[in-house]
């Protein structure tokens, strides 16, 4: 495989990411989704970054920092994340990875959180084959009528 390039994510990626949720999660892409694509251009806090190939983007992780909530020291969430179908399988979300661990690291933050569907099993093991581990939490839900 080529040369894959991770960035900072920009405004002009909007549409690629939103394709790629879309391929993914075969639903349309709703419009608080391209919201938060929008807020984390701006947002020097967070990190999102995009993987390139060839100048087109084929991946990208959306990603939080956290501080101070459930007692949780600083900590960074991975909110988002996807690679195009096509380039699956070919370490594109481990360097996207690598590359939200190195912020973190620069941050002072030692702790990577996110949340799995149990019925996700491919991205389980994704993020099992990086070193991640249930946690001391458990994702709670309540469905308003």
């Amino acid at each position: 495989m080529k040369d894959i390039h991770i960035r900072k994510l920009k405004a002009e990626d909007t549409e690629d990411i939103s394709n790629i949720y879309a391929a993914i999660t075969r639903t349309p892409v709703r419009d608080d989704f391209i919201q938060i694509i929008a807020e984390q251009v701006n947002n020097k806090e967070d990190a999102s970054f995009v993987a390139e190939l060839d100048g087109r983007v084929v991946g990208y992780m959306i990603c939080i920092v956290i501080s101070g909530g459930f007692g949780i020291k600083k900590g960074t969430w991975i909110a988002n994340m996807g690679v195009n179908p096509k380039f699956m399988g070919q370490g594109i979300g481990e360097k996207l990875a690598t590359r939200i661990f190195k912020f973190s690291r620069e941050k002072g933050i030692k702790d990577i959180y996110t949340s799995v569907r149990w019925d996700s099993p491919d991205l389980l093991s994704f993020f099992k084959t990086l070193g991640f581990d249930r946690s001391n939490f458990i994702n709670l839900r309540k469905v308003l009528e």
